[in-house]
């Protein structure tokens, strides 16, 4: 049997999976890049077998999902690509309308938590296809992954509020945005295969961290960026899903028990153990 697996199409992703790409290592398994919304949909109804996926989406379906040991996708402060854009100051967006991306659970619901739980704001949410385009326009607007980016680089920095930064200022806490998850029947059933996925996406991680420069030219194939912006981008996020980035996401997870998200906080610890770190 050969796991289907997911990435990530977003340029945050480089750092796990660019020695795949390099053909420096080979994954065991095939590769399936999206969304991270559509990732956790064909996660959960079995079109993939293992993915990182949605901290909400882990959250929501903790008891159908294995947790993997290693990874993740967070940062420790400012994460760059998970923004609100507004042109009005966050405490002025009392009964706003805010244009939402379809792309990210995580990103969405940790917008609600800041702007209701911390905040105390009512505002209502309104998927949009386009989030990027209503900003630009002087909407309100969640933006994530490259579009995230493109709204930094290009609207004025006053304007442009991260979720990250926003969030560690108020907990204290890391962000965690994506952990990498398997369905427990295929854990059940092909336990070695899984741990051999992950073998090797954390040794296409400990390549990537020695190969930077490959790693930065190949993301700048794929969205070209003002020269050092992926040095610098790269060095803010977080892809080890050590005791502080557990801490973020228990954080998180309470905070989206107290929203009424999710039914209970579930253990963060990764159930899936023998991977070396």
């Amino acid at each position: 049997m050969t796991l289907r697996s997911g990435r990530i199409q977003y340029t945050n992703d480089l750092p796990v999976y660019a020695a795949f790409d390099a053909g420096a290592i080979a994954y065991p398994g095939t590769l399936h890049a999206d969304v991270p919304a559509r990732l956790n949909a064909m996660l959960l109804v079995g079109e993939l077998d293992v993915s990182p996926v949605s901290a909400f989406a882990w959250a929501q379906h903790a008891d159908e999902l294995v947790l993997l040991p290693d990874l993740c996708i967070g940062a420790r402060d400012e994460v760059v690509s998970v923004v609100l854009v507004s042109q009005e100051p966050l405490q002025s967006l009392e009964g706003a309308r805010i244009a939402v991306t379809r792309e990210s659970a995580s990103g969405a619901n940790l917008l609600r938590i800041l702007l209701e739980r911390h905040y105390a704001l009512h505002v209502t949410y309104e998927e949009s296809d386009d989030p990027l385009a209503e900003a630009k326009g002087g909407a309100p607007a969640l933006l994530i992954g490259d579009r995230a980016i493109d709204a930094l680089l290009s609207l004025p920095s006053e304007r442009v509020y991260d979720l990250g930064r926003l969030w560690h200022e108020w907990t204290g806490q890391q962000t965690v945005f994506a952990v990498w998850a398997v369905r427990r029947e295929v854990y059940e059933r092909e336990s070695e295969l899984v741990r051999a996925c992950m073998h090797a996406l954390t040794d296409a991680y400990t390549w990537s961290r020695s190969h930077m420069d490959f790693v930065t030219e190949q993301a700048q194939r794929v969205r070209p960026r003002p020269a050092g912006f992926y040095e610098s981008y790269y060095g803010k996020l977080n892809f080890t899903f050590h005791f502080a980035a557990q801490r973020g996401l228990e954080a998180y997870c309470r905070e989206l028990y107290a929203l009424g998200a999710i039914e209970r906080v579930p253990s963060v610890s990764p159930e899936a153990l023998g991977v070396p770190a």
